[in-house]
């Protein structure tokens, strides 16, 4: 999770970059389809695309349509969102979907949180939210959602439900079983929703940074997260997933210096040590 947060930061610097490029929906569902194919290809690599495992695998096949639909839908509302939504705003949604995710987890798999998960939770959030807004209480105070954030904080619900549904849907499928069929479900879902998008999309002329940006939300951002969040769906609650995600702030000030910004105050780096301290709690509490 340590690793799906750093590279999912990755989609919200670059998707800021091309938010108004390229259609969200087209990108979503060109992404997906790569994604598929590359993960589809490690399963031919390893011997695991036969028919007989594909066939066992693909039981209740509405399961992948309900998991990949989720996947699929909270990147095109976050593409959707980057289009009027400062990055800003952005991030301060998304530090809600822990908690959201905690609660849909005891609705769904009657997960109880433990008081030190709930503190690591709280914790994590107060460091997140003083990297977002930079140690700046003019800039809380000035926090306004407008339509972007409205839109992602949709995404991030539907995006909470992701881990405890996994876990209660898994029925002891490999997990790049599971993923390639999670991928090949969001590829159908997008495909057959975004098809306008995708052939009103004038894919020769597209400037370079879209295609960089395809490029690495296909594969950093989709094959390689979704193998991870699988994985740790089924070996941590549901609270302990997505509470990996108050890294995010921190990982997208990495990105966005590697990009060229400058480096943010000194204060925000103790909102970066409260998302250390919150991740220590979370992992004694194993």
């Amino acid at each position: 999770m340590l690793l799906f947060s750093a590279l999912v930061a990755g989609s919200f610097s670059l998707g800021a970059l091309v938010a108004n490029e390229i259609s969200p929906l087209a990108l979503s569902g060109a992404r997906f389809v790569i994604a598929t194919v590359l993960v589809g290809g490690l399963l031919a690599l390893r011997g695991q695309f036969r028919a007989e495992s594909l066939l066992a695998a693909a039981r209740a096949p509405w399961r992948y349509a309900l998991l990949g639909g989720i996947y699929g839908l909270y990147f095109v509302l976050m593409f959707e969102g980057l289009k009027t939504a400062p990055p800003v705003s952005m991030a301060a949604v998304f530090t809600l979907t822990p908690l959201a995710s905690a609660g849909l987890a005891f609705l769904l798999l009657r997960q109880l949180t433990s008081l030190r998960v709930a503190l690591a939770l709280l914790i994590g959030a107060l460091g997140a939210l003083q990297v977002i807004f930079r140690a700046d209480l003019s800039l809380l105070l000035a926090f306004a959602p407008g339509r972007g954030e409205g839109v992602f904080f949709v995404a991030c619900v539907t995006y909470a439900a992701y881990a405890p549904l996994a876990a209660r849907l898994s029925r002891g499928e490999g997990t790049l079983m599971f993923s390639f069929f999670v991928l090949l479900g969001a590829s159908v879902m997008l495909l057959l929703a975004g098809a306008a998008d995708l052939s009103a999309t004038p894919w020769r002329h597209l400037p370079a940074i879209v295609w960089v940006t395809l490029i690495y939300t296909s594969v950093a951002a989709t094959a390689v997260t979704v193998v991870l969040l699988q994985f740790a769906s089924l070996r941590l609650p549901a609270s302990k997933v997505m509470a990996y995600t108050y890294l995010l702030p921190s990982w997208v000030i990495l990105w966005e210096v590697a990009l060229g910004q400058a480096l943010p105050a000194a204060l925000v780096f103790a909102g970066v040590g409260l998302s250390v301290l919150a991740l220590g709690l979370l992992l004694r509490a194993r």
